[in-house]
């Protein structure tokens, strides 16, 4: 089976009310369509993981990341591939407009209440628990 390695970014924020709270998005496209994920992307050759999500968040979002620590790796087989998710803790850098969706169809700040509300991607669920008590 095919493995596709990605990186994802868990952007954390303090909301007004200062609440931690983690940006999710939704797909707009594919087999998973209207499905909850953590933005990002694939892991292209020579590049870093950290790397990977600058590019990938700067193409899907129009916004800039600082990657910090990895929260963990999620190993999960879809049916047509096996998928190797490196997940790190990330923050917006400060300074620049909200994210903008360029590939996605809405997203959401999502706090610790409201974190497993939608309806996420099988892979991303497995590191819910690890991302909620983050919150």
């Amino acid at each position: 089976m095919k493995t596709i390695n990605v990186a994802a970014a868990v952007i954390f924020r303090i909301s007004d009310s200062g609440a931690k709270e983690v940006f999710a998005v939704q797909r707009g496209y594919g087999e998973f369509k209207d499905w909850w994920e953590f933005p990002g992307g694939k892991i292209e050759t020579g590049e870093t993981p950290q790397q990977a999500l600058a590019r990938e968040i700067k193409e899907e979002l129009d916004a800039e990341i600082s990657a910090g620590e990895r929260i963990g790796t999620v190993e999960y087989d879809y049916p047509a591939f096996h998928l190797s998710m490196q997940c790190f803790s990330c923050t917006l850098v400060p300074g620049q407009k909200a994210p903008s969706l360029l590939e996605h169809e809405n997203a959401a700040w999502l706090n610790a209440e409201t974190l497993k509300t939608v309806k996420w991607l099988p892979a991303d669920l497995i590191i819910l628990d690890k991302i909620s008590a983050m919150l």
